[in-house]
């Protein structure tokens, strides 16, 4: 029975899945590595494969590696598909994530993969900071294996709101509370990042768990490079704009479907949420009664 069940609310899911994915606009083409992006760390662990259309991020006990986009952007939205660390990745943390760059005012949006041990799942760990106030953190085991093969992960950002996806899926809504004092990204242009590297004093079971360097090197693999906003600069106009299509009313609110399965991820693979973290906030934080 509990087989059956199981396999009722995947396939339910699934299908919830494939027709948001039909609902998906079309967007622009995805850009080579090249077009979008340098090297900004380690640059002998970063190999560009089929003609540049995808490249390969290394972790060795010499240096992890990481890179970022040519321009900076405010508003629209940002995506890549990836495929982790397979095997025994516990320690090791691969980042995607847009950042301001400013320090301690800094403006981010994480997507952090912490790796785990063999047979365990991976855990997506999303956090907001604005205006320099972070501390916003949401952990969800992803409910597939994410190194078997690639999946999209992405970021939608406007002056309402911020979705993370993964293959379409919203895992995460931070909505614009500045009504309610709450600082909102809108006003710093970020850059796009991603990182591998070591973080084994935090990141698999808060620490418990080490990075076993036998199994290096640790290999992840990007492709299908996305990004679609206000490059800044550019344009002057472009961020206020309410006719770029990331502004529509469209992306002002979750479709009924997109709401089911963002209700489904959150009620059968969250394992973490500031929000009812009463040890860290006894009384929670005014964003986390904006609901979706």
């Amino acid at each position: 029975m509990v087989v059956s069940l199981f396999s009722a609310r995947n396939a339910f899911f699934i299908s919830l899945c494939l027709f948001a994915a039909l609902y998906r606009p079309v967007l622009s083409k995805p850009a080579k590595f090249a077009d979008d992006f340098r090297i900004t760390w380690s640059d002998t662990h970063i190999t560009q494969i089929d003609g540049g259309r995808a490249i390969q991020l290394k972790l060795d006990p010499s240096s992890g590696c990481g890179f970022a986009s040519k321009k900076q952007y405010l508003f629209g939205r940002v995506s890549m598909k990836i495929k982790l660390i397979p095997g025994d990745s516990a320690g090791t943390v691969a980042a995607f994530y847009m950042n301001s760059d400013t320090d301690s005012v800094r403006d981010e949006l994480d997507f952090e993969f912490l790796g785990n041990r063999s047979g365990q799942p991976y855990t997506v760990q999303t956090n907001v900071f604005a205006h320099g106030k972070g501390d916003r953190e949401q952990r969800v085991n992803l409910w597939f294996d994410p190194s078997r093969d690639f999946h999209e992960y992405a970021i939608s950002w406007n002056h309402l709101r911020i979705v993370f996806y993964v293959d379409n899926v919203p895992i995460r809504v931070y909505k614009n509370n500045e009504a309610r004092k709450v600082p909102y990204p809108r006003f710093q242009p970020m850059g796009v990042y991603s990182t591998l590297w070591e973080a084994d004093d935090w990141a698999t079971r808060g620490g418990i768990e080490k990075i076993n360097w036998s199994e290096a090197p640790f290999y992840a693999y990007y492709k299908d490079f996305d990004i679609e906003g206000c490059s800044v600069p550019g344009p002057a106009g472009c961020p206020a704009n309410p006719k770029n299509w990331w502004e529509g009313s469209a992306y002002h609110q979750l479709t009924p479907v997109e709401a089911r399965s963002y209700r489904w991820v959150r009620v059968n693979h969250m394992i973490y949420d500031y929000c009812t973290d009463k040890s860290r906030f006894p009384v929670p934080p005014p964003e986390c009664s904006a609901g979706i």
